[in-house]
This record gives structure tokens, C-alpha cells and sequence, in this order.
């Protein structure tokens, strides 16, 4: 009976871990002003005739607050690149200067800024609905424990529990969640 309750317990914060990395990586990909190479990681290239990460065939880094560079490892895949980020959808307009591609980030008006604010939160809103269905499942598993001699008072004390672990992370989305809003719409 223990190890079937450890191994609840031990789903639970597989799926929730999962939905907090799931969540941070959404976030990341939202773009605050500032330019990071991170905001290139969903770029897929026309390359060797696949379709490849952008990281497979080029190095990304920043220039400065405002500029990506993109070198490629092979020249001829630049035409690739720059194509793939503009099929990206990513708002970045990349410049060919026949050694590597150079991508101007624009500032963020008001209004995007608003529009990014409200997709952090959406996001965060995601991951706890994630947290309540993998709760759902848990306290499900504790009652079909009832039906096999779990006593009334232990079930209620796990699932008592469960619910406290489904809080802790809660409150670490709703951070995540916060700091990126706030990031977002600091210039």
C-alpha cells in the first residue's frame, strides 16, 4: 500500500515539474525588448534537405540590447536562415550581409507590451490547469486506494497533502508568471 501512495506521490511531481519546465520555457520565448538568442530557438532551417534547428547550422549571439547576429557554419545555408526566420512569424526582419545574418529588434510599443503581459499570464493559466488535472488524477488514485482497505482518516490526510504540494506550485507559476510580466513591460 505505501509503495502504491509513494508512487502517487511520486507522479504527481513528475507532472507538476513537468508543467512548471513546460511553463519556463514558454515564457523564454516570449520576447521582453531585450534580444537573447533564446528567442530563435523555435526557428527551423531548410538545410541538407531537412528541416533543421537553427541552432544545427548556425551560431546566434547578441551584439548589443537590440541586435542578434546569426553565423552560419556553412555560408550556404544563409539564404536558408534568413528565410526560416521570416517563416519563424517572429516580427524580425534578418539582413543578408553575405557573412552572416544581422536582426535589428525592434522596441516594443505600449500596447504589445500589454498584448505580451496577457500571454505570460495566459501561459501561467495553462500550467495550473495542468496542476489541477494532475491533482484530479491524484486524489483519484488515493480513493481507489479507499476501496482497497485505506482508511478514511489517511485518505483524507493525503489527499490533504496533495493539495498542499499542488499550492507550493502554484504560488512558484504565479511567480514565474509575474516576473515575466513585469519584465515584459519594463523599457
Amino acid at each position: 500500500m505505501e509503495d502504491e501512495i509513494q508512487f502517487i506521490f511520486d507522479g504527481l511531481k513528475e507532472g507538476n515539474d513537468k508543467a512548471v519546465s513546460h511553463l519556463s520555457s514558454g515564457l523564454q520565448k516570449i520576447r521582453a525588448g531585450a534580444a537573447t538568442p533564446s528567442m530563435l530557438e523555435s526557428v527551423m532551417v531548410e538545410a541538407y534537405g531537412s528541416q533543421t534547428p537553427l541552432s544545427g547550422v548556425a551560431n546566434v549571439s547578441t551584439l548589443d540590447a537590440r541586435t542578434l547576429s546569426i553565423q552560419p557554419w556553412d555560408k550556404s545555408t544563409l539564404e536558408a536562415i534568413a528565410k526560416g526566420v521570416m517563416n519563424a512569424n517572429l516580427g524580425l526582419n534578418p539582413q543578408n550581409n553575405g557573412e552572416m545574418i544581422i536582426i535589428s529588434v525592434p522596441m516594443l510599443t505600449e500596447d504589445r507590451r500589454r498584448d505580451l503581459g496577457k500571454k505570460a499570464r495566459s501561459e501561467g493559466e495553462l500550467a495550473k490547469i495542468s496542476l489541477r488535472n494532475n491533482r484530479k488524477d491524484a486524489i483519484s488514485e488515493i480513493k481507489r486506494l479507499k476501496d482497497d482497505g485505506l482508511s478514511e482518516d489517511r485518505q483524507k490526510d493525503l489527499e490533504s497533502e496533495v493539495q498542499d504540494i499542488i499550492v507550493t506550485y502554484t504560488r512558484t507559476i504565479e511567480d514565474l508568471a509575474a516576473k515575466k510580466e513585469v519584465d515584459i513591460m519594463k523599457i
